[in-house]
């Protein structure tokens, strides 16, 4: 296989949620296979510091602050970069938020509202704006972050129901964008250590749990992730949409058998 099918060469790429963990694991690899990067997230100065990081790989970067869960800014975002790059060639919807962790019967109705609007709405409204530039430049690769929780019920229950819709959102607009040429697809990881998923791996005891409810044993990190979105941002993956790639260590396998006992 020609592996320059991996290169991003020549390419621009927005990132949000990419101050930090997984989306910072992402723009860094898009850096590195040669694309110039936009990262975005709600502070500045925490994206600067990445951008800076990207630019030392001989890149472009832009910093933009922006809140996913506002059209607005999602306007603003788009027009900044078209405004100095030209073209968007690949979105990675990777802003998250989840805060609540309870039952649903007890929850009240802003912890849906900010879940649903940043995890759902928002990657809508930006692949919503980013797919109008893509159609006109004659294709694209956008990559949704969903999760394992999103495939499965959890504990998290607000946060599953959006990520479960986030991946029939990547389905619908896999299926309405294709004649397009812009390709659609998600990524589900499992517990990776990022700081919106400490509550599950910070406690050693918890951290020791969730190790073993892996078949290979151990709890991934960022750029265990990022290798899936290279592949699904570039060439190498030019005849698959629709589909969802779980990176998850084999959380939803399980463990090996005890035949033991």
């Amino acid at each position: 296989m020609n592996l320059s099918r991996f290169s991003l060469e020549g390419k621009v790429a927005l990132v949000t949620g990419g101050s930090r963990g997984i989306g910072r694991a992402i723009a860094l690899a898009f850096a590195d296979a040669g694309a110039d990067v936009a990262i975005s997230s709600r502070k500045l100065p925490e994206l600067e510091s990445v951008a800076d990081e990207i630019r030392k790989k001989g890149v472009k970067s832009l910093a933009v602050a922006s809140h996913v869960a506002k059209g607005e800014d999602s306007r603003a975002l788009v027009d900044r970069i078209t405004g100095e790059w030209g073209k968007i060639d690949i979105l990675v919807n990777n802003a998250g938020t989840n805060p609540y962790a309870g039952p649903l019967l007890e929850a009240e109705e802003w912890a849906w509202d900010v879940t649903m609007n940043v995890n759902l709405k928002g990657p809508f409204l930006l692949s919503q704006l980013v797919a109008r530039v893509m159609k006109g430049q004659g294709g694209g690769s956008i990559i949704n972050m969903t999760s394992i929780m999103g495939l499965a019920p959890s504990e998290l229950g607000f946060y599953s129901v959006t990520k479960a819709g986030l991946i029939m959102l990547t389905q619908v607009l896999a299926k309405e964008l294709g004649q397009y040429k812009i390709r659609v697809n998600a990524i589900a990881p499992g517990v990776v250590k990022t700081r919106l998923s400490e509550a599950l791996w910070k406690d050693p005891a918890k951290a020791a749990e969730a190790a073993r409810s892996k078949a290979l044993g151990y709890i991934g990190v960022p750029d265990d992730i990022a290798g899936a979105a290279l592949f699904l941002a570039s060439e190498a993956s030019s005849y698959v949409t629709g589909e969802v790639i779980v990176v998850d260590g084999g959380e939803l396998v399980g463990p090996a058998p005890d035949y033991t006992t």
